[in-house]
């Protein structure tokens, strides 16, 4: 009979967790895939039993999905204009809370770009640009600027070739569909591109401010998860994956 009990106790036990174990989805812009993936893996040690599933894609699609009532319960946008946009709405449960600034680079895998520059595409050599898509992508809006900004647009934009997001840019250049791309630091640090080729940092000067924030969803107004998982951004951890993958924390020196 003890042996009953303890079963029967354990498999109480289990499913009282598994009723009050919580899950979230995260639509997160595809610059924060190798940071995100590790700051999920660090929550979730000391969340037991709790699903955090991120989604990483454009920013502005994100946006435009919400909208349209996705199933969405946080919102961590590359570009912090659109979840203002959202809060504006009605769509969010919270205000919108500035995480990052990002920065872009030149990076090839079978170029030294850590020796060029924007001035360096007009080369003929170079016949294949990879950049985001500048109509919802924010870090393609960025790249657009910078080489507005630097006087190149008119002679490289023949070559461009545009990635649905900035995770889609990158791969172009590291399949070699693309010699050379304007991508997100965050991805340029990740040790599978890190140790192809090099990076070149484009001077913040040539573009506006990649501001990046979050929200929580009208959807998860009363998830206590979404709350969790959203001050957790915020710990020393969270920011510390943050910084070694290239991120500029509110507060930080943009200029580093």
């Amino acid at each position: 009979m003890s042996f009953i009990k303890t079963l029967l106790t354990a498999c109480f036990l289990l499913s009282t967790s598994a009723a009050h174990a919580g899950k979230i989805t995260v639509a997160a812009a595809a610059d924060l895939k190798f940071a995100m993936d590790e700051i999920v893996a660090t929550f979730k040690k000391s969340n037991a039993g709790e699903e955090v599933e991120v989604i990483y894609g454009s920013s502005g699609k994100f946006h435009t999905q919400i909208q349209e009532g996705a199933p969405y319960d946080l919102y961590f946008s590359a570009d912090i204009d659109f979840p203002r946009e959202l809060v504006k709405k009605g769509l969010a449960a919270s205000e919108v809370k500035p995480y990052a600034f990002g920065r872009i680079v030149l990076w090839s895998a079978t170029l030294d770009a850590t020796k060029m520059n924007l001035t360096s595409l007009a080369d003929p050599k170079i016949a294949r640009i990879a950049i985001a898509n500048p109509k919802h992508a924010p870090y393609g809006k960025r790249a657009e600027e910078a080489l507005r900004a630097a006087g190149m647009w008119d002679k490289v934009e023949p070559k461009l070739v545009y990635g649905e997001n900035i995770a889609a840019t990158a791969q172009f250049v590291q399949t070699g569909n693309a010699q050379i791309g304007i991508i997100a630091l965050s991805l340029a640090l990740n040790p599978e591109l890190a140790n192809k080729g090099g990076y070149w940092l484009i001077p913040d000067s040539l573009h506006e401010p990649l501001e990046q924030g979050y929200i929580i969803t009208k959807r998860a107004e009363s998830n206590p998860l979404a709350k969790r998982f959203a001050d957790y951004m915020s710990s020393k951890p969270a920011r510390a994956v943050m910084t070694r993958y290239g991120f500029v924390l509110p507060g930080e020196n943009l200029k580093r």
